[in-house]
């Protein structure tokens, strides 16, 4: 049997165009060549075996602010450079996010997508595995061959997402050729703290997309939540099914579409919510310990700008969490600058900082802070130099650059016990699996910034109207499918 060659390729960012923060090619972890082959390990699987992968370059980044032109050019040029210059491939499998902005563009990854068949031919299938958070825009559909996108938030099944749009992909290009594809978008625009599959509606809506793949005929289905802090036409839900029965594909689709609509007013946030403050007095009064706190509107693994400084403000400003014997860690707060001079103050020296809201502003500038330096970690992998500022009972952590805090091991890293905390404050939506199992009590904070959960205050103008929550008394939307 003659071996197939699939090509490897990818971008990946999710990008709130509310952020003034700007992702470059430095924010962007760049892989090439066998470094490429070595970040899936499924290549090893048996139905792999018998393919040459050709790897060609993977983009991704945090998720932050929209894409400079100049970075989305160099980036995306060298993806069709290589492209080019590989050779004859039966497929490429595309991995993608499907929520990049890219400043001056809309729905980037559709014209990548374009460009990318532009070169390939019309014969070479190409098939995208997606983050639900991603949008799926008609013109994405059409160019693409096959696409799907992960069935679980918080993300657990990314990398089996990842494998089966690879195996589908190289089961089609042995048996079967190119599948149909039903496609419709559904009027909704939510975030993904009121989406969670770990909660009705969206538990069972996204069980029934196992059961619609099961039925013979279908390949693969699909369902997207669309990304809320984007303003583009192609922010919304949307639903794919592929396969070869067509008449099936289109009711599958039109049926899953039907039941994401009529959920719409049943999707809830995954956690009592409050503004700070309140939320503040509900974790010192109770005795549930450690008491977690989603600082929501900076979270930057949705594309927060990491340095909103209106949170610390209020800590800072809160008796009850920085003059009490009560021990609160804050996770986290980019500042280069901050991180500076603390390193040049060394562990227990006393800095005088303006701490935050330079890249951020909107909601709070720049907060001041008299703190003693606590710890240095200054070989973080992703914060580059991470610093944790002592005020009273509060522990600041500090980051040179971006970082999220999800894992139990980023506070060890610098001699934080998030278990031993009476409160921890991390700037997220949900919580990631660690920090879930961790807290014995949890609230989620409405908190301003470019990721606000408020999506009515944020000002989308871009987004194609009416638009539920935008639109709330709407008309029920035609939800027929088109088939391509």
């Amino acid at each position: 049997m003659k071996k197939l060659r699939v090509g490897i390729t990818g971008i990946a960012i999710e990008s709130s165009t509310f952020s003034p923060h700007r992702s470059t090619v430095d924010d962007f972890r760049v892989l090439r060549g066998n470094d490429v082959l070595a970040r899936y390990d499924f290549l090893d699987a048996g139905w792999a075996a018998e393919v040459e992968w050709v790897p060609l370059v993977d983009a991704r980044s945090l998720p932050g602010g929209a894409v400079t032109e100049e970075a989305y050019a160099e980036l995306s040029g060298e993806i069709l450079d290589r492209l080019r210059s590989a050779g004859e491939l039966d497929g490429l499998f595309f991995d993608i996010h499907g929520a990049m902005s890219v400043v001056g563009r809309s729905d980037a990854e559709a014209s990548l997508a374009r460009e990318i068949r532009s070169i390939v031919g019309p014969d070479v299938l190409v098939s995208a595995s997606m983050d639900l958070h991603g949008n799926v825009s008609r013109e994405l559909v059409t160019a693409l061959d096959l696409i799907t996108c992960y069935r679980m938030a918080p993300h657990e099944d990314a990398w089996e997402t990842r494998e089966r749009a690879a195996r589908n992909l190289v089961s089609r290009l042995r048996s079967g050729g190119r599948p149909k594809k039903a496609w419709v978008q559904v009027p909704v625009l939510l975030p993904g703290e009121k989406t969670s599959t770990r909660l009705e509606p969206a538990k069972s809506i996204y069980a029934a997309v196992e059961s619609v793949e099961a039925l013979d005929g279908v390949l693969d289905a699909a369902i997207w939540v669309g990304y809320a802090w984007a303003d583009e036409p192609r922010c919304q839900a949307a639903v794919v099914v592929m396969g070869d029965d067509v008449p099936l594909l289109a009711k599958e689709a039109e049926r899953l579409a039907q039941s994401y609509w009529d959920a719409r007013h049943d999707f809830a946030f995954v956690a009592p919510t409050g503004t700070l403050p309140e939320c503040l007095a509900q974790a010192v009064a109770s005795d549930a310990r450690p008491f977690f706190i989603s600082d929501s509107g900076d979270n930057p693994t949705a594309g927060g700008a990491g340095d909103t400084s209106w949170s610390l403000d209020v800590l800072l400003n809160t008796p009850a969490i920085v003059d009490s014997s009560l021990t609160t860690v804050y996770a986290a707060i980019v500042d280069p600058e901050a991180v500076a001079t603390a390193v040049a103050a060394g562990v227990g020296g006393t800095i005088s900082v303006e701490l935050g809201g330079k890249v951020d502003s909107g909601p709070h500038g720049p907060v001041a802070l008299t703190a003693q330096v606590a710890a240095i970690d200054a070989d973080d992998p992703v914060a580059g130099t991470a610093v944790v500022l002592a005020v009273g009972g509060l522990r600041v952590i500090v980051t040179a650059r971006r970082k999220p805090y999800h894992l139990e091991s980023d506070f060890h890293a610098l001699g934080l016990r998030p278990r031993e905390a009476d409160v921890v404050i991390v700037k997220i939506g949900y919580l990631e699996p660690e920090l879930y199992d961790m807290a014995a009590d949890w609230l989620l904070a409405l908190t301003p910034g470019g990721v606000d959960q408020d999506l009515l205050r944020l000002g989308h103008s871009g987004i194609v109207r009416p638009m539920f929550p935008f639109d709330a008394d709407m008309a029920a939307p035609s939800l027929t499918p088109e088939v391509f």
